[in-house]
């Protein structure tokens, strides 16, 4: 695995977040306090201004009230109001005017501006103070020194509250703002410092969390090796020790999943090298992930040259099933290698693996040479087409010997009556033995068409057991297990009548008498499942799958008895997996038969019939 920089690490991020929160709360304090520092100053300046107007506001009335004789001997006011003003304290009050109330200048603590005096000023401010008698005051900056300064307009009243002049002041503001400065750099250096600290207590702080994650990621790589030997350690009770914790328990439930896993998987190799049959797994896209070394041997390909490719190319499959997924409705299927006169013929049976929400995730194929069963299979074909052509001359001799018998030879009371109920017996069984093997032989050379339409199966199977419960003469109940509502199924129904007459026939037969036939349909995910049980006396377990072969009888002596062929079964077996469906049967000895058989379901989207 790559190790991570620190620059990407999950520390750096720690002490970032860390330093950006101590920063935030600097930065929100510093802002609080540099405000009200700053309205404090502003405050306590204005305040210091305004007790030095209200003072020389005083002094500057009772000059502008005083009376004066025209001895000469008295300073003029114009004198007096410039001895006020020189005397003034002029610490931060950079401009400071007296007034008369015709606009004139009388005093002036600018020395170097001191031809003003004597001229009328035009400044609205003190036109304003003269005119209302009111005091104002704002904060402005200086266009010729770009200082804000501070500038106040008060008037002078007389005896009778008239306005008889004004007092006019700047001062300046930066003594405050420098104040600011001073206090605002102090407190930068302080967050310097308090970042500085930060930063050592947040690499301290962020050592502490990733230490053990780093230790846990170790852990983890060893795992992913199969060691499981070490231990996470745990640092403290917090929610890191508790993780730490749980990584060890994950550690000691991983080990022994491993072991069980590693056991199993030493059992399925050992299963798969020692059997006969060949197994190949594919994954959902029909790829090889295994293959055993029976499989190998039959289709002379190694394990390693099969494993990734598609099953189908393995099979030679490509020109018969174009999409993987057909596989699951084939179920089994006979695949000719053979080459010249080598002849040679594979049984493949699909199924499919499926998780728990049954998407398909993968396929097993088993494989097995039935070179010498396809053989014998043959034969058995060949001989029941001979049976059954050979079989025709017989029936006809027969029949007409019955008809002479009952032209006039029925006159023997005591033979013609047993020799023409036995006749008549056996030309009925042979007769069905034909049409059974004519039929089993058109299935076995495709030369029969199936009639197929949609059919809603649940209805159609109660009209089926109705007709059996109608003409049923043992003492046998039939018993109904079947779901509500509609089932469609694309099928021939004659087909299908006739697969069911020879289950359910087989049933009764062999029913004993005050048993019961249970019959029953499961809906699943793609398929109907459909199953008839007995309470018979059941078959063998290692001749269960001989049932469905031809001219097999379970219990000859008693099927001859019943009047059977040996081919119901067969048929049927013939029938269903013409539909796509399978058919198979569960019996214990003793306990009776269930006969199950499955049908697809007809997809929602397709419509009309062909």
């Amino acid at each position: 695995m790559k190790k991570v920089g620190f620059f990407r690490s999950i520390q750096l991020k720690f002490i970032i977040i860390y330093i950006l929160l101590i920063l935030i709360a600097i930065q929100v304090i510093g802002s609080y306090f540099a405000r009200e520092l700053e309205i404090e100053l502003q405050e306590n300046f204005e305040e210091s201004i305004n007790d030095r107007v209200v003072l020389l506001s005083y002094n500057l009335e009772q000059a502008f009230n005083r009376e004066r004789t025209e001895d000469g001997n008295e300073p003029t006011l114009q004198q007096e109001v410039q001895d006020i003003v020189t005397d003034v304290d002029t610490d931060d009050i950079t401009s400071l005017q007296v007034i008369n109330n015709q606009s004139r200048v009388l005093g002036t603590n600018d020395y170097l501006n001191q031809d003003i005096i004597g001229k009328k000023t035009t400044e609205d401010m003190i036109q304003r103070v003269l005119r209302f008698g009111s005091t104002l005051e704002t904060t402005m900056l200086n266009p010729e020194t770009e200082n804000r300064v501070f500038v106040k307009a008060v008037p002078i009243n007389g005896d009778s509250d008239t306005v008889v002049g004004a007092i006019y002041l700047e001062a300046s503001l930066e003594s405050v703002y420098n104040q600011l400065q001073n206090v605002n750099d102090i407190f930068l250096n302080g967050s310097f410092l308090a970042i500085s600290v930060s930063a050592l207590l947040g690499i301290l702080v962020a050592r502490t969390i990733t230490k053990p994650i780093m230790e846990m990621k170790q852990q983890a790589q060893t795992m992913a090796k199969g060691d499981f030997s070490q231990r996470v350690n745990v640092h403290g009770t917090d929610e890191i020790g508790q993780l730490a914790i749980t990584f060890n328990d994950l550690n000691d439930q991983l080990q022994h999943s491993y072991a069980t896993i590693e056991e199993e998987r030493r059992k399925l190799s050992s299963v798969l090298s020692n059997m006969s049959d060949g197994v190949i797994a594919t994954d959902q896209n029909g790829a090889v992930t295994l293959m055993n070394d029976a499989a190998a041997k039959l289709l002379g390909q190694s394990p390693d040259e099969a494993r990734g490719r598609f099953l189908l190319d393995v099979l030679q499959l490509e020109d018969k099933i174009v999409d993987i997924c057909e596989l699951q409705n084939s179920g089994s299927m006979i695949i000719d290698f053979s080459e010249d006169d080598d002849y040679f013929l594979i049984r493949a049976n699909f199924s499919t693996i499926s998780d728990e929400d049954d998407d398909i995730t993968g396929f097993i194929t088993v494989i097995s040479d039935v070179t010498e069963q396809e053989k014998v299979e043959q034969e058995r074909r060949e001989f029941v087409s001979n049976v059954s052509h050979e079989l025709r001359t017989p029936l006809t001799t027969m029949h007409s010997y019955i008809e002479a018998l009952t032209d006039g030879a029925w006159k023997d009371k005591e033979l013609a009556p047993r020799f023409l109920g036995v006749a008549q017996n056996e030309t009925e069984r042979m007769i069905r033995m034909v049409k059974d093997l004519l039929q089993l032989s058109k299935m076995d050379t495709k030369e029969y068409q199936l009639h197929k339409e949609k059919v809603e199966f649940i209805s159609y199977f109660h009209e089926v057991i109705d007709r059996f419960e109608m003409n049923i003469e043992e003492d046998i109940s039939l018993k109904r297990d079947l779901p509500k509502g509609n089932y469609y199924v694309w099928m021939d129904k004659d087909k299908m009548t006739q697969v069911l007459d020879n289950i359910i026939s087989n049933a009764i037969k062999y029913s004993p008498d005050g048993g019961t036939i249970r019959f029953k349909v499961e809906k699943q995910k793609y398929h109907l499942m459909v199953s008839v049980q007995d309470e018979g006396l059941g078959i063998d377990y290692d001749k269960l799958d001989k049932i469905f072969e031809r001219f097999y009888r379970a219990d000859k002596a008693r099927s001859r008895k019943l009047g059977g062929t040996g081919l119901g079964l067969a048929i049927s077996k013939e029938l269903v997996e013409a539909h796509h469906g399978k058919i198979w049967a569960n019996s214990k000895e003793g306990k009776g038969t269930t006969i199950l058989f499955t049908l697809p379901l007809m997809k929602q989207k397709r419509r009309g019939t062909k």
